[in-house]
């Protein structure tokens, strides 16, 4: 069915895609957006980006088929129940900073709409407020990775945040499980400075290439056990799996690193003395995503020259469950 809209005068300045998510309530914010995407939204008889703010009189053309329809509403219900309850760290006019928990897309999956995505799980928690944030993705997690991560609330706030990644002014902090016992090449830290591009034998991998971009990972011990190490690593460039193709390439990879380790899980019974599996059912996983957390950001204050805001995430109860197993039946003893 094609709907034309008239944006009425208490609607000016409204950007598009909160005008989209008012007049149907029944499907998400990222498929109204895909729609704009896809030159399926007109204003005024043209094609506009979904940021673009809307003027009183403006006629907003939606052109849809009936089964699109349903199959969007379909897939919006579907991402409903999947969605989750995140945690937020900090809040101001600009941005958020949210607790994002591991197995959880930051955008939607482009070959699954059904799933859920963080994006559209904060959209969903924010829209009982009087007028909801236009929220934007600033930097990005792995699905598999918890912790900090920021979104900003505005265009303006996007793009200084973007300019400040660029610019190297926002320190992040992660804390990584690896397998054997790590000390630093010398002192008590070590920057891996390993060159990093596409592998050109598996799609979707990162590899140290000769010809690669410059990348950097400042690492830390923060505690040692039998046979594993918990890391604090900053990464000084901002490379795709810098942190997990730096630590494998130095011969410490993440305990649970389906990609680049060896392991999609990690098992009590790999490191305790005698374990006995309740018999008739399988063994449960201690963890079973990469081991990887962000732990903290720094970041300068949108809007501000002078002031820098810092966010911790807690470590989630699978990475402190394996920490408390290692500490028990793995410790170094002094």
């Amino acid at each position: 069915m094609n709907y034309h809209l008239t944006i009425a005068d208490e609607q000016a300045g409204i950007e598009l895609d909160e005008f989209l998510v008012s007049a149907f309530p029944n499907l998400a914010k990222a498929q109204l957006r895909q729609v704009v995407r896809e030159g399926k939204v007109l204003v005024n008889g043209a094609p506009i980006p979904p940021s673009r703010r809307l003027r009183s009189s403006d006629v907003v053309s939606v052109l849809l088929a009936d089964e699109d329809e349903d199959a969007m509403a379909e897939q919006a219900g579907q991402a409903l129940r999947e969605r989750l309850e995140l945690g937020l760290l900090y809040e101001d006019e600009h941005v958020i900073a949210v607790d994002k928990p591991p197995h959880l897309a930051c955008e939607p999956d482009r070959w699954d709409a059904t799933r859920g995505h963080l994006l559209d799980s904060l959209d969903a928690q924010l829209l009982s407020r009087a007028q909801p944030p236009s929220l934007r993705i600033v930097h990005r997690l792995d699905r598999e990775t918890s912790g900090v991560m920021l979104v900003a609330k505005t265009l303006d706030a996007e793009r200084e945040l973007r300019t400040a990644f660029d610019t190297q002014q926002v320190r992040k902090s992660y804390l990584a499980l690896v397998e054997g016992e790590f000390t630093p090449a010398s002192g008590d830290s070590e920057t891996i400075d390993l060159p990093l591009g596409p592998d050109g034998r598996r799609s979707g991998r990162v590899a140290v290439q000769h010809a690669g971009k410059p990348s950097q990972t400042e690492v830390r011990v923060e505690q040692r056990f039998k046979g594993f190490t918990l890391l604090r690593c900053r990464p000084l460039t901002g490379r795709t799996h810098q942190i997990r193709v730096h630590l494998a390439a130095r011969g410490f990879p993440l305990v649970v690193d389906a990609m680049y380790g060896r392991r999609k899980s990690f098992l009590l019974s790999e490191f305790k003395a005698g374990y006995r599996k309740k018999p008739g059912r399988p063994e449960p996983a201690l963890i079973d995503r990469s081991s990887l957390h962000s732990a903290s950001i720094s970041f300068p204050a949108v809007g501000e020259t002078a002031r820098t805001l810092s966010v911790e995430a807690p470590l989630p109860r699978d990475f402190l469950r394996v920490l408390k197993q290692l500490a028990k039946f793995r410790p170094i003893r002094s």
